[in-house]
């Protein structure tokens, strides 16, 4: 079973995420918290393997938690419950070790995915989230920035780019195996691919060497 510690200042948002994922056979609720500084405490007690934690709480905020959680519960991934118009704090979660983000609107099936991709050590980024933290940071690339990226991915294959770009309109795997006639597995292994050639760490990075190099704009 993977334990889950859900934190968030409103009880209803929390009532709701523990109502989806209890429906899961895989998936355990195992604590709440109201803040950071209860989920520090619970996530230490209970031996969690994820916490979804909001940015913004009373007593003690998310990103403030999250720096501590890695300190002191190593093993427990975080993942960042956000809405639109929170990008820098996306980032700086990012930065800051957390396993992904997930918008609080998120399909049911997109909440369950993103825990078990946490639990599993993947990095977990919300494909709606994703395509407006990089338009946020796009918009003031340079054009040396930008001249690096083309040169980086000279080394894509045409379907490679093809699929590099629509990761840079932020569309998930399946969503793009749509636009392009791909499975959602022959996706997958694309996105690995590319990650691995451009030497990036995940999707957001990917993303955003498509949007500064131009591709698909």
């Amino acid at each position: 079973m993977i334990k889950v510690l859900v934190t968030d200042d409103e009880p209803l948002i929390r009532a709701g995420i523990r109502m989806i994922l209890t429906s899961a056979d895989d998936i355990d609720v195992v604590a709440e918290a109201a803040n950071g500084r209860e989920a520090i405490e619970l996530a230490r007690a209970q031996r969690v393997d994820v916490v979804l934690l909001d940015i913004r709480m009373p007593v003690m905020d998310g990103l403030t938690a999250l720096a501590e959680l890695r300190r002191t519960a190593p093993d427990a991934r975080v993942l960042i419950l956000t809405t639109f118009g929170e990008q820098q704090n996306v980032l700086r979660a990012l930065a800051e070790g957390s396993a992904g983000f997930l918008l609080k609107d998120s399909a049911p099936a997109e909440l369950m995915r993103a825990v078990r991709a946490a639990a599993a050590g993947d990095a977990y980024l919300s494909p709606g989230a994703t395509r407006h933290v990089v338009d946020s940071l796009a918009s003031g690339q340079s054009a040396r920035r930008a001249e690096q990226a083309r040169r980086r991915l000279e080394t894509l294959s045409g379907r490679e780019r093809e699929v590099l770009a629509l990761l840079g309109e932020g569309l998930s795997n399946a969503d793009a195996g749509q636009r392009i006639h791909m499975s959602e597995a022959t996706v997958k292994t694309y996105v690995s691919r590319i990650l691995a050639k451009l030497g990036c760490e995940n999707r957001v990075q990917a993303a955003l060497l498509a949007r500064d190099a131009g591709l698909g704009t």
